[in-house]
C-alpha cells in the first residue's frame, strides 16, 4: 500500500468521480463519522443521498436564505453589536450552529441562552470526533468523551426531536395537518423514509450530529477566513474599501476565493478498491490511498492565472472553472450543501434580488454592513490544539 498525491485539477476530477474510490478522510473520526452519508460508499450512499438531496434543493435553499436565515443572523449579532466588538471564531460558530441547527433538526425549544449553550458544547465535541486524525492530545480519552456526549446529545436533543417528529406526521398522515406546515429539515426527511432507507439509532444519531457538525463547522471557519482575508486585502487594495462595506457581489466573490485558497480540509482523501489507472497515466493499487491536494490543485495557473497563489476577489476566471476550485468536491460525494453554503456564482442573468448568495456571504455581509474592523489592541491568535490551520481567536469591533 502506498499514499499516491494527486497535484492537477483533471486528475482530481478523475478521482472524485472514480466508482473504486472509497472516502478515506474520517477514518480517524468513526466515534462521529463511521456511517454517515459522507463515508458512505456504493448503493448505501446513493440510497442515502438520494434521500437527502430532497431537502437539499435550491428553492429550498432561496426560502431558507430570504425568510428563515435573516432574523436568526439578526438575533445572533445583536448582542456583539451593543458591546461594539466579537470574537469571529466563536461568534461564527454560534451563528452557524443557530443555522445548522435548523436544517439538521435540532430542536431549541426552551429557547434559553443556557441551552444554546449546551448545545454548543455538544458541537465543539463532534467536531473534535470528525477531527480526531489531527488532535494533538490522548486520542483514546477524547474518542471517549465523545461518545458520551454523542448520548448526551442525544437524550437532551435529538429524542424529544424524533418524538415531536413522528407526532407531526401522524397528525399530515390522518390530514390534520399539510405538508407546508411540516418541518425542512434532514430528521424528518429520514423519519419520515425509515422504511424506505433504515437507519439504527446509532446511525441516525451520528448524521444529525454530522450535519450539526459540517455545517456549523466548515461554515464558521470559512467566515473568519473571509474576513480575514478581506481585512489583508483593503490593507494593500483600499481602492475597493467601500465596496467591501457595501457590495454583497464582492464580498460573495471574496467568500469563494478563500474557499478555493483555504478549503475547509485542504486535502481529499480515498482508498483504492481496486487497481487503476487515471488517463494521466498514474497507477494506483488496490488498497492504496490516494490523497487529493486541494491547496495545490485549486492553485493551478491554467485555472486561475499567474498570481493563482494569492487572495483576489476581482479574479477574473475561463469559462467552466468554478471559483472555489474543487474544494467542494465533485462526483458522487460534492458537497451536499455547496449552494447552501456558498451561492451560486453571480453572473449577467443574475440580479442581488433573485440570487442565492449563500449563507456565508450572507453573514461576511452582516458583519461588513455594521462596520466590522481588525481589533487594533488584540490580534488574532491560530489555534494550537490541532494540525489544521484554524484560528483560534479573532476579534474585531464594530465601527459605523
Amino acid at each position: 500500500m502506498a499514499d499516491i498525491t494527486i497535484t492537477t485539477p483533471e486528475d482530481a476530477r478523475e478521482c472524485y468521480r472514480h466508482k473504486a474510490l472509497r472516502q478515506a478522510l474520517y477514518d480517524a473520526g468513526e466515534v462521529v463519522m463511521e456511517d454517515v452519508v459522507v463515508n458512505l460508499h456504493g448503493d448505501e450512499h446513493r440510497q442515502r443521498r438520494r434521500l437527502e438531496n430532497r431537502l437539499f434543493r435550491r428553492d429550498t435553499f432561496f426560502e431558507y436564505e430570504r425568510e428563515m436565515f435573516p432574523q436568526i443572523i439578526q438575533d445572533t449579532v445583536n448582542p456583539y453589536l451593543e458591546e461594539g466588538r466579537a470574537e469571529l471564531v466563536d461568534f461564527g460558530h454560534q451563528l452557524m450552529m443557530n443555522l445548522a441547527a435548523l436544517t439538521a433538526g435540532v430542536d431549541r425549544p426552551l429557547g434559553t441562552y443556557e441551552e444554546t449553550d449546551r448545545l454548543y458544547d455538544y458541537l465543539t465535541s463532534f467536531i473534535e470526533g470528525a477531527t480526531l486524525g489531527f488532535y494533538t492530545g490522548d486520542v483514546d480519552a477524547k474518542r471517549t468523551e465523545i461518545q458520551e456526549k454523542l448520548e448526551a446529545f442525544d437524550r437532551e436533543f435529538l429524542e424529544p426531536g424524533i418524538e415531536l417528529r413522528r407526532e407531526l406526521l401522524k397528525k399530515f398522515e390522518n390530514g390534520d395537518l399539510d405538508e407546508k406546515d411540516l418541518p425542512r429539515d434532514v430528521l424528518l426527511v429520514l423519519l419520515r423514509n425509515e422504511d424506505k432507507v433504515p437507519m439504527t439509532r446509532e446511525s441516525l444519531r451520528r448524521e444529525i450530529a454530522f450535519y450539526l457538525l459540517a455545517g456549523a463547522h466548515t461554515s464558521a471557519t470559512a467566515l473568519t477566513r473571509v474576513i480575514h482575508n478581506i481585512f489583508k486585502w483593503l490593507e494593500t487594495h483600499p481602492e475597493d474599501r467601500e465596496r467591501a462595506y457595501s457590495d454583497k457581489v464582492f464580498l460573495q466573490r471574496a467568500t469563494h476565493e478563500t474557499i478555493r485558497l483555504q478549503p475547509s480540509s485542504p486535502t481529499a482523501a480515498r482508498w483504492a478498491l481496486e487497481e487503476i489507472q487515471l488517463t494521466s497515466g498514474i497507477k494506483i493499487l488496490e488498497g492504496d490511498r490516494v490523497v487529493i491536494d486541494l491547496e495545490t490543485v485549486n492553485r493551478d495557473k491554467a485555472s486561475f492565472g499567474d498570481d493563482a497563489e494569492e487572495f483576489n476577489p476581482n479574479r477574473e476566471l475561463p469559462d467552466g472553472v468554478s471559483p472555489w476550485g474543487l474544494s467542494f468536491g465533485q462526483g458522487m460525494h460534492a458537497c451536499i450543501g455547496q449552494d447552501l453554503a456558498a451561492g451560486l456564482v453571480f453572473d449577467t442573468n443574475s440580479t442581488e434580488e433573485d440570487h442565492l448568495f449563500g449563507l456565508v456571504p450572507v453573514a461576511v455581509q452582516t458583519l461588513f454592513l455594521n462596520g466590522c474592523s481588525p481589533d487594533p489592541d488584540n490580534p488574532p491568535e491560530m489555534d494550537d490544539s490541532t494540525t489544521r490551520p484554524y484560528f483560534g481567536k479573532y476579534p474585531v469591533i464594530f465601527t459605523k
